[in-house]
């Protein structure tokens, strides 16, 4: 039973990121709000160059402040209880 236990909280990260992966696959072939499946491509920004670099970019800015926060104060984020 432990065993299973510790198999299904293995598995489930991998599962959701599967899940999470073929979401937005079909999100942006398709679209967000397009119930009837209608090809509308002339209205719709490509993803990779656009988004993918905005993504990109909020990462490593997100990256950076916490760079930026561990090396002015360590032990800023950690628990009293350490010391």
């Amino acid at each position: 039973t432990l065993t299973r236990f510790f198999t299904i909280h293995f598995l489930l990260p991998f599962i959701v990121v599967a899940m999470v992966m073929i979401h937005l696959l079909f999100l942006h072939q398709t679209g967000s709000n397009n119930p009837l499946g209608i090809n509308s491509n002339t209205d719709k920004i490509p993803f990779h160059p656009y988004f993918s670099f905005k993504d990109i970019m909020g990462f490593i800015m997100l990256l950076m402040s916490l760079t930026i926060l561990t090396s002015l104060n360590p032990y800023y984020l950690g628990d009293p209880d350490n010391f």
